[in-house]
């Protein structure tokens, strides 16, 4: 696979252009940093030792957030979601009421010990899967989230597969992500969507809905990586002139909100990295507690040097890229 290098013309460090919320549709809720890998792109930093968890009084918060009316999408993040005690909880209770449900699944998961009947669980509640394999080929996967982890991968995907996921009519959606291994833009997404999908089928049999492709953020473990290889200024160079005007009215921090494991609340998962959180009524930072009942249609987002990731080339968010 081929990532997309953008020459870099001279380029104005003016500040990112200014963002205005629209109706807010998705929930996306970090239950912690918890995980049983450590991705070198992740720039959330999990991994094993990260303590962070949402408790239940917490989830709890999320619940009556959604009973106030307005959210049609529960996503669940990490970390790995599923490790959190209160995950199936959350999935209960948003699909009880109607919710789309997204569960972020790093697939090696489905092997951990305790987790066996996740799949099992996943498709009966009609949970859709957005699945990291940010390669197609074993050697780029290993190197970036560790050895055996495309081959744990793989056959969870089968596995998810015989559940039906993937597969016309069945109603269980599955989507792949794909991240590229360095300090460079994704290809175009329904290009490398195609490649994808043929080395799947053809070596394991796997097939799955959709692709999308996301921008390595220069946000937390990736970052200090950049900082570490002397490249982070060129790479936020590469994102400020690959810039595009258009991708603006479509990022995620429009419609979307993320809330951490505190319950604290932010435009975007990037900015809750950054620790960039909401604030309303002149408050240091929102927590979701307080923001019920209150329209945040029209409210200015939170922007730094980081949104130009989502604004780059094709565009990325948390459903992929934006053209």
């Amino acid at each position: 696979m081929t990532a997309v290098a953008v020459a870099l013309p001279p380029v104005s460090y003016a500040d990112f252009p200014s963002i205005r919320r629209a109706r807010l549709d998705t929930l996306q809720v970090n239950v912690g940093y918890r995980c049983n890998q450590a991705c070198t792109h992740c720039h959330v930093d999990a991994g094993p030792k990260r303590p962070e968890q949402m408790q239940l009084e917490t989830a709890q918060a999320v619940v009556r957030f959604i009973d106030a009316g307005g959210i049609s999408t529960l996503d669940i993040t990490g970390g790995a979601p599923e490790l959190n005690a209160n995950f199936r909880y959350l999935v209960r209770e948003a699909r009880a009421r109607g919710l789309r449900v997204i569960d972020r699944c790093n697939l090696t998961i489905l092997e951990e010990p305790g987790h066996e009947d996740l799949a099992e669980f996943l498709a009966g509640q009609g949970v859709d899967i957005v699945a990291s394999l940010p390669c197609y080929l074993e050697e780029n996967v290993d190197h970036q989230r560790g050895k055996g982890v495309y081959r744990k991968s793989v056959r969870g995907l089968q596995r998810l597969n015989a559940l039906g996921y993937g597969r016309p009519d069945c109603g269980l959606q599955l989507e792949l992500v794909y991240n590229p291994q360095g300090p460079v833009l994704p290809p175009p997404q329904q290009t490398l969507e195609e490649d994808y999908k043929r080395e799947m089928q053809t070596r394991f049999g796997v097939v799955f809905d959709r692709l999308l492709t996301l921008t390595n953020m220069p946000v937390g473990r990736f970052a200090h990586g950049l900082h570490s290889q002397g490249c982070f200024a060129g790479y936020m160079d590469l994102l400020r002139a690959a810039h595009r005007e258009e991708n603006v009215a479509g990022v995620m921090c429009r419609t979307l909100l993320s809330v951490d494991w505190l319950g604290y609340v932010y435009d975007c998962d990037f900015n809750q990295m950054l620790d960039l959180p909401l604030r309303v009524n002149g408050t240091p930072r929102a927590h979701l507690s307080e923001l019920i009942g209150v329209d945040l249609e029209g409210r200015s987002v939170l922007v730094r040097d980081h949104c130009f990731g989502c604004t780059a080339g094709n565009g990325s968010s948390c459903g992929g890229a934006l053209s």
